[in-house]
């Protein structure tokens, strides 16, 4: 018996390609993907831009210039898209803008990632009626006026960068709750599972070590389709004046004060709208190669 059953693993061994796994393949087929490295690199050098660039560029973020008010682009001064309604320089604004807005992106999807994670591997794994009350809540919180819902949160705890993206994560787990349990209802029956429980594993780490890593494509898919979501869920949050304060600001805030003088200064919506299109272009680019790369079905 133990013969007849090692001798297909010993063909299997032989068989796979040496060092060939889940993640050694979709890095192979993520390389594949042209737009997705494309995008990548893009993407990497608006982040570098973002925070390299406001302390390398000719002005700084809060200098005013009086004589330079809605000033258009002017490379001669170093005000390389001109300047906004207060005098100050455009460039360095939408640079450390793109900081503002990729750190809140970046910030609130790890705190969907954490408690959507965590609640959906439970409810799905645990099952039962702790499964059916974890789901009933979620089911009740997509019921709540989703945007109503942050606004009253930062009404309440403030405009602050921190508490802003604590509110975005708070009400942008759903999904990830949602995912991670159906992940889980597929995988607690499975043979390794059985055999960790067999093995006298508790819950808790039956959860850590096998559930939450074995969903971690999923995850990670998700997760860079969330920060584009994040990231125009606080520049529309801005638009309605309830994004960050000044002196800060975001791609957001720059494009909410560009829209209103766009007739007679273009260049202050154009220029940070640009790095705002870029960036979720590049980042739903990524998160397509990630889903290709990551499916079992292209294996």
């Amino acid at each position: 018996m133990t013969e007849a059953h090692a001798v297909p693993a010993v063909e299997a061994a032989a068989l796979a390609p040496a060092g060939r796994g889940l993640w050694s393949d979709a890095w192979r087929r993520l390389r594949r993907n042209r737009a997705a490295i494309a995008a990548s690199v893009v993407l990497a050098l608006i982040a570098v831009a973002a925070i390299v660039g406001p302390e390398v560029a000719p002005h700084a973020i809060d200098a005013i210039y009086w004589d330079r008010v809605d000033a258009p682009p002017d490379f001669a001064n170093g005000h390389y898209f001109g300047t906004e309604s207060n005098g100050r320089d455009l460039f360095a604004r939408t640079l450390f803008g793109g900081r503002v807005s990729l750190a809140l992106g970046i910030a609130a999807t790890l705190v969907s990632l954490v408690i959507g994670v965590g609640w959906g591997a439970i409810a799905g794994f645990i099952g039962g009626r702790v499964d059916a009350i974890m789901m009933r809540t979620v089911d009740i919180l997509y019921a709540l006026p989703f945007m109503f819902f942050v606004i009253l949160l930062m009404v309440y705890f403030g405009r602050e960068p921190l508490l802003i993206f604590v509110a975005l994560g708070a009400v942008s787990w759903l999904d990830m709750a949602r995912i991670v349990r159906g992940q889980a209802l597929s995988l607690k029956r499975r043979e390794f599972i059985e055999a960790a429980r067999a093995a006298g594993t508790g819950t808790g780490a039956i959860i850590l070590r096998h559930i939450v890593p074995n969903c971690l494509g999923p995850v990670i898919v998700f997760a860079t389709l969330t920060v584009p979501q994040v990231i125009l869920l606080e520049s529309f949050l801005s638009f309605l004046g309830l994004g960050v304060r000044e002196p800060m600001t975001s791609w957001g805030v720059l494009i909410a004060d560009g829209a209103r003088r766009v007739e007679t200064a273009w260049w202050q919506l154009v220029f940070p709208s640009a790095f705002l299109a870029a960036t979720l272009f590049c980042l739903n680019f990524i998160g397509d190669g990630l889903r290709d790369a990551l499916d079992p079905k292209d294996r």
